[in-house]
């Protein structure tokens, strides 16, 4: 992938991103109290007059760097989030197994820059909004995908998703920090897999469950890793999707099945015996039951 222009506009910032969020100022702005200026009790009038004037283009350039630095609403539309929305694209459309050369320190600064300039509510909407709206893409896909391969193919939906989080969250932790986990007390990773849940997976379960309890039935019909990674990912979206198959869910969620109770010890007994009268009847055969070990001799 083209790695991201550089923003003229982030030269101007210091090394350690001096902003102050609460205000929009510059903390590198400093007052006329707080510029210092050598006085040298020998030096002559001329030389009090030139460090005079030195300390005045000092807070100049100072005040200039702040007034460049200030984000306005229409420069985070033309300038910071098309350069966001181009990498979280990328993001979320990339292969598992692919590399693309992305900035991420290039997108944590943008995304720093927009937090301190009280852009923190534009940038959360929008994330959300792009991020819905390629999900919303990904279920009219799956919509169309043929029946014997929607197993499959909601995998690797939600694999690609899931690899995605891992570096768009990090890349947004400063707004995660300073604004959804202290204004909207949530996080930003459970907002992001409750977008898949709503845009994806409810709208799909209903045929997926099916398909993926006869997949089961009929061993190796699906791969055993990708039955496993279905069953876990929807486990992880919606706990309370369990009891819509239990049997299927309790064959890779371990202890998700109720603690067995001495009074079902009986019908325990008979799901046995069940079970072995099945195996007989489709060719396994339990050995001569006669001895105590087969090697033994009588």
């Amino acid at each position: 992938m083209e790695e991201m222009e550089e923003d003229p506009l982030e030269r101007i910032e210091d090394d350690n991103h001096n902003c102050g969020a609460a205000e929009g100022v510059c903390e590198s702005v400093c007052s006329p109290e707080q510029v210092c200026v050598d006085y040298d009790s020998s030096s002559e009038s001329d030389s009090s007059a030139t460090s005079a004037s030195n300390s005045a283009a000092l807070l100049l350039n100072s005040t200039s760097k702040f007034l460049l630095n200030a984000m306005t609403a229409e420069d985070y539309r033309t300038v910071y989030w098309p350069k966001l929305e181009r990498a979280i694209e990328h993001l979320l459309t990339q292969s598992p197994m692919d590399h693309i050369s992305i900035s991420y320190e290039q997108i944590y600064s943008h995304v720093y820059k927009c937090v301190c300039q009280q852009h923190s509510e534009l940038l959360y909407n929008d994330l959300m909004w792009k991020i819905t709206s390629h999900l919303e893409q990904v279920s009219s896909e799956l919509q169309a995908s043929p029946p014997e391969h929607l197993i499959e193919n909601f995998n690797l939906a939600l694999t690609q998703y899931t690899a995605a989080l891992h570096c768009i969250v990090p890349v947004f932790i400063y707004m995660n920090k300073f604004y959804i986990e202290t204004k909207l007390n949530r996080d930003l990773r459970d907002d992001l897999m409750k977008l898949f849940s709503d845009h994806v997976a409810e709208k799909h379960v209903s045929t997926l469950l099916p398909l993926l309890k006869k997949a089961h039935s009929m061993p190796f019909q699906v791969k055993p890793s990708t039955m496993e990674s279905v069953v876990k990912g929807l486990y992880t979206l919606r706990p309370d999707w369990v009891p819509l198959a239990p049997a299927l869910f309790s064959r890779f969620i371990p202890q998700i099945d109720p603690p067995a109770l001495e009074s079902q010890l009986p019908y325990y007994a008979a799901q046995d015996k069940k079970l072995q009268m099945e195996l007989c009847q489709n060719g396994f055969s339990r050995g001569d039951q006669s001895r105590k070990r087969a090697s033994e001799e009588s």
